[in-house]
């Protein structure tokens, strides 16, 4: 499996490539455009602030590759966000590959929103053999709004799409490779895809 994360300078990249170590592949840590081009599958990760991160894409033209890519791609945390339209973080506009805005969680919460909460409404191959209500661990001041791309929701002041999908595109707002047993099959369910 020829499986390469987007290195962008805005990630927890080591924990990811662990992840995937424990299932047996190895990822390759990346910003070349042809090797990601040629990849069988792309992880897009994220941790950071979304303008900055956003400038450091549009400097190496990965804003411009990610969204023609045609292997499945899996966003995560901020991945996922810069896949949106538009964040309300440095309010700043994404990838557009979502048709849905990034919000920021009012102050009626605790913000960020750090530790597990659960995911309901489960609606693509990425979450078999996951139930509904299973636990994610999540870390993040913004959301992605409820919208017709959503595979699953979690609530936290108010329910939110915490995954998304838009054809070969995925994208999780949680860490699924800090989620324990149910984190590690979603990652295994994106490479079977």
């Amino acid at each position: 499996m020829n499986l390469t994360i987007v290195n962008y300078g805005a990630g927890n990249i080591k924990s990811i490539q662990f992840a995937f170590q424990r299932l047996g592949y190895d990822a390759v840590l990346t910003n070349d455009v042809e090797k990601i081009i040629k990849s069988e599958k792309v992880i897009f990760p994220g941790v950071g602030e979304a303008s900055s991160a956003m400038k450091m894409l549009k400097e190496s033209g990965l804003d411009t590759l990610i969204p023609t890519l045609k292997q499945p791609v899996l966003g995560i945390c901020l991945g996922m966000q810069l896949m949106c339209k538009h964040t309300e973080e440095g309010d700043t506009n994404g990838l557009g590959i979502f048709d849905v805005n990034v919000k920021r969680f009012s102050g009626a919460v605790k913000v960020p929103q750090m530790g597990w909460n659960t995911i309901s409404n489960l609606k693509s191959d990425l979450f078999k053999g996951i139930k509904e209500k299973e636990y994610m661990y999540l870390v993040h001041s913004y959301y992605a709004e409820q919208c017709d791309e959503s595979i699953a929701t979690s609530d936290y002041e108010l329910e939110y799409a915490s995954a998304l999908e838009n054809d070969n595109f995925f994208g999780v707002q949680f860490h699924p490779e800090k989620s324990s047993k149910a984190g590690e099959q979603i990652l295994k369910n994106f490479i079977e895809l």
